[in-house]
Parts: C-alpha cells; sequence; structure tokens
C-alpha cells in the first residue's frame, strides 16, 4: 500500500489535536474517515504510530518520528504550491507589525518561508500589543500587520482571517474530568483556574464566560503561556487556551491534555489587517500572496 498526502494531513491533525474527534472537527470529515487513514498509514509503514487511550491519542516513539517527516513533507509541498505564487525578485522595505502571541507561536515558521522566496524582501518585524498596532497601521509606521484579527476595533482597518484556532480545556495527565462525560464551564469553575493575561486573552475569556451563569475561579493571572503550561501539568489549574499555543509537554515533561467543551467557546482568529485606504505596495502584495497561498484563501 503506497503513502498519500491525505493520509499525512489526517495524521499531523490528529497529533495535533491528541483526540480524533477533534481533527475531524478541525479537518471537517468524519471521525471514521481519519481512523482508517492513520490504520492504513500504520500498515503502510510498519509500526503503530499512536497509542490509543479513553481521552485521546498520543504518539508512540515512531509517532514522534513520523511526525518530523511528515512536517518535511507538508513544507515541501507548500513551497511547491508557492511557485508561480509572484515574482521572486519583488525587493523593499516592508513593516510588520505582529503581537506577541503571534510572534511566538506562528510567525517564525512563515518568516524563514518568505525570506527564503522573496530574497529581496526586506521584512521588519515590531512586537506590539493590539492597540499600538491599530494605531501604527493608521499613521503609516507600519505597513500591514499579522495579530489576533477577532480582537480587532477599529473600523478603518481592513482585515483578512487566515486561520480560526479552536480553544480547549487545558488539564494535567489523570485528572478526573479527563474521564467525567461532557465537560462545560460549570464544572470547569469548580477548579482552580490559570488566566493567561497577555493579548487580552483574560478580557476575550471573561467574554465568554459572562455568558453563562458560572464563573472561573481565578487562582493565578500570567502574561506567560510557559507559566500556564507549567502550572497546568504540575496540577495547579486549568485553562481555556487556543491550539495554536498548546504543547503536550510542559519544560519539566509533564503531560498537557486538552479537550472540547460543551459550552461555545469562540476560536482564536489570527490573519493580516492593514490601513484600509492603504495603497498596496510590491512587498506588501508578496506578503499577503504568500499567506493566501499557504493558507488557501480564494482569491
Amino acid at each position: 500500500m503506497s503513502l498519500s498526502f491525505k493520509q499525512i494531513r489526517y495524521f499531523i491533525a490528529t497529533a495535533e489535536a491528541g483526540q480524533v474527534s477533534q481533527a475531524a472537527v478541525n479537518l471537517s470529515i468524519s471521525q471514521s474517515a481519519i481512523t482508517t487513514a492513520i490504520r492504513d498509514l500504520e500498515e503502510t509503514v510498519g509500526a503503530q504510530l499512536f497509542d490509543r487511550a479513553p481521552h485521546g491519542m498520543h504518539l508512540t516513539y515512531a509517532g514522534r518520528q513520523f511526525l518530523s517527516h511528515a512536517y518535511d513533507i507538508m513544507k515541501k509541498v507548500a513551497d511547491a504550491q508557492q511557485l508561480n505564487l509572484v515574482t521572486s525578485q519583488v525587493s523593499g522595505r516592508l513593516t510588520v507589525a505582529a503581537t506577541y502571541t503571534v510572534i511566538g507561536y506562528f510567525l517564525p515558521y512563515h518568516i524563514e518561508r518568505l525570506k527564503r522566496q522573496f530574497p529581496g524582501l526586506d521584512i521588519q518585524l515590531f512586537e506590539l500589543n493590539r492597540e499600538s498596532i491599530e494605531e501604527g497601521l493608521l499613521t503609516n509606521r507600519y505597513d500591514i500587520s499579522v495579530l489576533l484579527t477577532s480582537n480587532i476595533l477599529n473600523p478603518e482597518l481592513s482585515a483578512e482571517k487566515l486561520l480560526s484556532s479552536p480553544r480547549r480545556l487545558w488539564l494535567p495527565a489523570q485528572h478526573r474530568l479527563l474521564s467525567a462525560g461532557p465537560v462545560g464551564l460549570r464544572e470547569v469553575a469548580e477548579e482552580p483556574y490559570i488566566m493567561l493575561t497577555v493579548d487580552e486573552a483574560s478580557h476575550t475569556s471573561l467574554k465568554y464566560w459572562s455568558q453563562t451563569p458560572y464563573q472561573p475561579k481565578i487562582s493565578l493571572r500570567t502574561s506567560s503561556v510557559e507559566a500556564v503550561r507549567s502550572l497546568v501539568a504540575n496540577g495547579q489549574g486549568v485553562a481555556i487556551l487556543s491550539d495554536m499555543v498548546h504543547r503536550p509537554w510542559s519544560l519539566e515533561g509533564r503531560r498537557i491534555e486538552a479537550m472540547m467543551l460543551q459550552d461555545p467557546v469562540p476560536s482564536m482568529d489570527v490573519g493580516l489587517a492593514w490601513k484600509r485606504s492603504a495603497e498596496f505596495t510590491p512587498a506588501m502584495t508578496a506578503f499577503r500572496a504568500y499567506f493566501r497561498g499557504a493558507f488557501h484563501i480564494p482569491d
């Protein structure tokens, strides 16, 4: 049996989500399609890639090795799709503003690809909060930005969403809620809660909590995602954060599980923003075209 591109996509989605059900939601396909693809993939490579558990799918040693190869394959496919997007001869200076979360968990990979694809493009990157980015775009200090588009307020800006990252409940391994059946904000409200504050995360969180009769029992507020990760992994509380910043292991090597909630929790939307009246330069056009191609945004 030959290896297929579809199998690799489904494998990566499951590895990142930690659950077949969530991977199916993210890909808008059936769970059975993913289960079949992974089973066929394991037969093809001759190794078990996941350990199956009641509350999720965990990569085996072979699975972690294969994930590295899978990322390489997807990267090369994406590179190939970009060949005719815009001319690689684009040059000039481009000032790009981005928020903390975007710079830390989204942009580095894409900046490296942009610089390889457009070697004449001088990308100047600035880390700022959302208010400063909006003001900087309107006063022409920055050409374009990459930020959480779900937080943008100013009507003088245009925005284009690239991806929606679901928010899930983070729990330490073997937490009681992992085997408690359906879990909603009511159950979360009974747990110590670690509140992330960076990039208006606390404001966003309290907006969806306020639509329920429950409130989080906040034990700590922190601007550090790594602090949240370690505290959750060490059993000091739970958190609700996006898949984009989720990693299954803390710095201490302890497991962090993530599960979907019954109650509606908005996704974290990442995308581009620019001044509505701005005239696009070739550098801006190349930057936007790269991301539109990378995330399959239709013209």
